[in-house]
């Protein structure tokens, strides 16, 4: 369903298999403003949303606020977006002073990140962090088992060990790759470049995903997502298309096998970010386009 120079045009080939029956599931949908926090303290508050898998964490922070995880069972991500908002992570015997406009990935255990200029940071967990996933906005709405998803695997150790490990998201755009590709053990982020202004209509991406979610989540402008229900032979599984007005900060957790795309509408900054749990193997398996494959390798099979 990619066409024209879209760099994944080549990465699913057509099929006519139908798709299953009794599987559909609903979009899940978080507008972090005009909606109250779901955790606040001194100088900070948070928004909890969460897919099959993971938990997103949006918090908004005055200098010096601090956010600690005791016993965390797996690495998770911290994402800095703002160039003048740095971090300082503490986990294990490490201390390191993050800058601004970088991604992060920390190891299992006892861990703080300290936001010593305040901003914005988002945080990733898989859903193995108990407590976030019952603090979601939307905790509730996973009882029902997603059968279609295969169980979470987190991906190989790191090269040498973990340890906090930080990339820096100045990259500069380069031909046929999509993105600004990072994974770890548990997640893969893909920062787009911020659009100007909105999308060209005659360049739209509808696709889908067989068995796995994916998570837009809006920094800054406006959106629409455009999603589609596949029919199946049972019309308990049809649903009408839907065009999701969003701003910014919102996350949207489209579900599997729903067609979707989606449109950039503000006139200035248009600032998207898609996440993944586990990571992809379609995106890892290209050449060049998770930026730090290196430091992550892949599962043996």
């Amino acid at each position: 369903m990619y066409t024209g120079k879209d760099p994944r045009a080549d990465l699913f080939a057509a099929t006519t298999k139908p798709p299953a029956t009794g599987l559909i599931a609903e979009d899940q949908l978080a507008l972090f403003y005009g909606t109250p926090p779901q955790a606040e303290g001194v100088g900070w508050k948070s928004w909890y949303h969460r897919g099959n898998n993971f938990v997103l964490a949006y918090s908004e922070a005055a200098p010096g606020a601090v956010f600690a995880r005791d016993g965390q069972p797996d690495e998770y991500v911290v994402y800095l977006p703002d160039a003048a908002h740095g971090a300082v992570i503490e986990a294990g015997d490490e201390r390191v002073a993050v800058p601004g406009y970088r991604i992060a990935f920390v190891p299992p255990g006892d861990s703080r990140v300290t936001l010593p200029e305040g901003g914005v940071l988002v945080r990733l967990f898989t859903t193995r962090s108990t407590d976030l996933a019952e603090a979601a906005s939307n905790a509730r709405a996973y009882d029902a088992a997603r059968t279609h998803i295969p169980p979470f695997e987190a991906w190989p150790a790191p090269k040498h060990g973990f340890r906090v490990r930080h990339y820096s998201l100045d990259v500069p755009a380069e031909p046929g790759r999509f993105g600004r590709i990072f994974r770890c053990t548990t997640f893969m982020v893909n920062i787009f470049e911020p659009q100007k202004g909105p999308r060209d209509t005659t360049r739209m991406s509808p696709h889908h995903h067989d068995d796995f979610e994916q998570c837009s989540l809006a920094l800054k402008g406006k959106f629409v997502h455009h999603l589609r229900w596949p029919w199946t032979v049972d019309m308990a599984d049809w649903r009408d298309d839907r065009h999701v007005e969003v701003g910014s900060p919102s996350s949207l957790v489209i579900p599997p096998p729903v067609i979707h795309t989606t449109r950039a509408m503000d006139a200035a900054d248009n600032d998207l970010v898609d996440i993944f749990c586990p990571p992809r193997m379609d995106f890892s398996l290209k050449p060049g386009w998770v930026l730090n494959a290196e430091d992550y390798p892949l599962p043996k099979d």
